[in-house]
């Protein structure tokens, strides 16, 4: 029995709780990257007082380091990043595909060479859910082929079909009371989307993530996608948006019925110097921030706003300090929460569409 309850609607946009055993999860959710068993630059205690309520971690990489039996011989990663919040694992399928030039795909899994030594590693369904399970991860995600883009339907089609074979045996070899998601592929075919859909809802999962975006294809066609391939999601059931996005990615996922986010863009730009705001992205680097007395986001009143202004954080990066790009780090996963709780109040309302087209015209990328 599924453990999302859906409270609200407006339009296709979705309101919800997804109850895990480290507590519930708000949604729309965003959820920060914490790939190594950390969110870069920002400690776990912050990242509560941001609203975050469920982080991110990565089969892959805590495979590889410090190793998944090492992590639950201290009680598994909650204990070991010190966070008693849900946590998701990706399968670490994005990984190999994105980290490992030399790898080899068969029915049975994929073998590769690790990133760090150039130590041949192979990962099968089975394998990544016994990491996930040793991780002891709230959600865990299926291991899948991430379908590169672009592809001709037969590339997209043998790819997808190898996927939902894995994920059988992912659902077959999981053992834990934790929730399990199949990931739904097919490229930016529908035929393969709704046949990917199928096979997972015939299989049975927990949620249901769209996977095979974000990878190159443009905001418009990840947008085509989610129009056709959500309505064939179960209803009932969270879906998931892997690897999305800019705010303007998830102002309009969330408008195609899309539940959760994940996003390694607050902190990776935060550390470059970027900071998101209510008008869009600046650049904190840029002179005209020198002497500024102002807060990055006079709109926003979170901690790092009230507290600092933009010329110091110029400041901070022009002396090469790495509070600085902590500091934008903080802020940015504050910005993108507040957003997520704004979508949240819109949908109870149902003023979403109103908040979205305000919130649209104000902010520029």
């Amino acid at each position: 029995m599924t453990k999302f309850k859906l409270t609200h609607t407006d339009g296709n946009a979705r309101r919800g709780r997804l109850s895990t055993l480290h507590g519930e999860i708000n949604t729309p959710a965003f959820m920060p990257v914490g790939t190594a068993g950390t969110v870069k630059g920002v400690f776990t205690r912050d990242l509560k007082e941001t609203g975050s309520e469920i982080l991110l971690g990565n089969t892959y990489h805590l495979m590889l380091r410090p190793g998944d039996k090492n992590i639950a011989d201290v009680g598994g990663l909650h204990n070991f990043m010190n966070w008693n919040m849900p946590i998701l694992t990706d399968s670490g399928g994005y990984q190999v595909y994105s980290l490992s030039k030399l790898r080899k795909i068969s029915d049975e899994g994929v073998t590769f060479k690790s990133h760090l030594d150039g130590k041949e590693v192979f990962l099968s369904p089975e394998r990544s859910m016994e990491i996930q399970e040793n991780l002891n991860s709230d959600i865990v995600m299926a291991f899948d082929e991430c379908t590169p883009y672009p592809a001709t339907h037969s590339e997209a089609s043998k790819s997808m079909k190898l996927s939902m074979d894995w994920a059988l045996r992912c659902k077959k070899s999981f053992k834990s009371k934790n929730l399990l998601f199949g990931i739904v592929q097919g490229s930016v075919f529908e035929d393969l989307r709704g046949d990917s859909v199928k096979a997972l809802t015939d299989i049975e999962f927990d949620g249901y993530a769209v996977g095979g975006l974000a990878v190159g294809e443009t905001q418009n066609q990840m947008f085509n996608v989610l129009d056709f391939t959500c309505p064939m999601i179960p209803s009932d059931r969270p879906r998931y948006l892997m690897g999305v996005g800019k705010p303007d990615d998830i102002i309009g996922a969330v408008s195609r019925g899309i539940d959760m986010f994940d996003c390694v863009l607050p902190t990776r730009s935060g550390r470059n110097g970027q900071a998101f705001t209510s008008s869009g992205p600046i650049n904190i680097r840029n002179s005209k921030y020198k002497n500024s007395e102002k807060s990055l986001d006079e709109g926003s009143d979170n901690p790092i706003c009230k507290e600092y202004s933009a010329g110091y954080i110029h400041h901070l990066f022009n002396a090469k300090e790495m509070l600085g790009g902590m500091l934008l780090s903080l802020h940015n996963i504050y910005f993108y929460q507040n957003m997520m709780k704004e979508i949240r109040e819109a949908i109870e309302t149902s003023s979403f569409e109103n908040y979205s087209t305000k919130f649209l015209s104000m902010y520029k990328n």
